[in-house]
């Protein structure tokens, strides 16, 4: 089986470029979420949105001519891998937006870089914390409170258990981060990965979507809705995971889940360019201080600068 590179490296520029998509593609799920959830109960946009995506991905899978793993042991690690990356953090974050503002749930998330430093520290050998790597991580993490809006951050002490499944969901991607990291050096390839992982994430959020919304009972959708859950399927979640498990296996878990602060500045930037929104103060600083943060988390901008330094002297 071939060895995946985890290696605690700076990423090469197509990895940057591979994970600037995926922030831009998982921007764009605010969009699409904001008009699905206008005719649809939350958790069955949740099922539509990775059950659509897995038939994407196994009829992309037959047309490649590629062969799903068959395997008893992967596809345990398939599930495993759902519940880590899908449903324990959905659940909790669905559960936990019903009590606090959107906004704060998404400073919540952005610290789930801060967790994968620890826990690949932790359990890796080959993705330990670097002070210029715990640096980057808190500056950008500042970045984003400054981008969504420092008034938010008054809310914080109030609903404390909502806001702690909101950080028990980005914990939960943090090990999700980590423990995918087997199948590429199992050889498995990125899109058998994120089609094992969304067929897998359906078969166990679909107990809870049938529970919860009874979604035979609702009304049938407009067409602007159901577009948005195809967007959602197609782009924020087929592709957007064929990206993600790509990355994981090149570049490791701490770099990966550095797109969940470029998140909310693919969010802005794209309300700006497509609903003309407009573009505060606040925001330019908040992504100035996440740009300062990824160069102190990539490590070659901070040792261009030393060597520099060194020669004038």
């Amino acid at each position: 089986m071939p060895a995946a590179r985890q290696t605690n490296r700076p990423m090469n520029p197509w990895e940057w470029v591979l994970l600037l998509t995926l922030s831009l593609v998982w921007g764009a799920s605010f969009f699409f979420n904001g008009v699905a959830v206008a005719e649809l109960p939350t958790f069955t946009v949740v099922v539509g949105r990775v059950a659509i995506a897995s038939l994407i991905l196994l009829a992309v899978m037959r047309v490649m001519g590629h062969a799903m793993p068959t395997s008893r042991r992967v596809w345990t690690a398939f599930f495993g891998m759902g519940l880590l990356n899908n449903v324990v953090p959905f659940c909790l974050i669905v559960w936990g937006q019903s009590h606090i503002a959107s906004g704060l749930a998404s400073i919540l998330n952005a610290t789930t870089p801060m967790f994968t430093v620890l826990v690949a520290h932790l359990a890796t050998s080959d993705e330990k914390m670097t002070g210029s790597r715990l640096i980057g991580v808190l500056v950008g993490f500042a970045g984003v409170v400054m981008m969504i809006g420092s008034d938010l951050v008054s809310a914080v002490g109030q609903s404390v258990p909502a806001q702690l499944a909101c950080l028990a969901a980005a914990l939960s991607y943090a090990f999700a981060g980590v423990f995918g990291r087997r199948f590429a050096a199992e050889g498995i390839q990125p899109i058998a990965t994120a089609t094992g992982q969304v067929t897998a994430s359906s078969v166990l959020l679909l107990p809870i979507v049938l529970l919860v919304d009874r979604p035979w009972t609702l009304p049938v959708p407009g067409m602007a809705t159901l577009g948005s859950l195809l967007g959602l399927a197609s782009l924020s979640t087929a592709f957007a995971y064929i990206l993600y498990f790509r990355i994981l296996a090149t570049a490791g878990a701490t770099n990966l889940l550095l797109v969940t602060l470029l998140v909310p500045v693919s969010a802005i930037l794209l309300g700006v360019m497509i609903l003309g929104e407009v573009l505060l103060p606040m925001h330019v600083l908040g992504m100035a201080a996440i740009a300062i943060g990824l160069a102190a988390i990539d490590g070659r901008p901070v040792q261009l600068f030393r060597n520099k330094l060194y020669a004038t002297r």
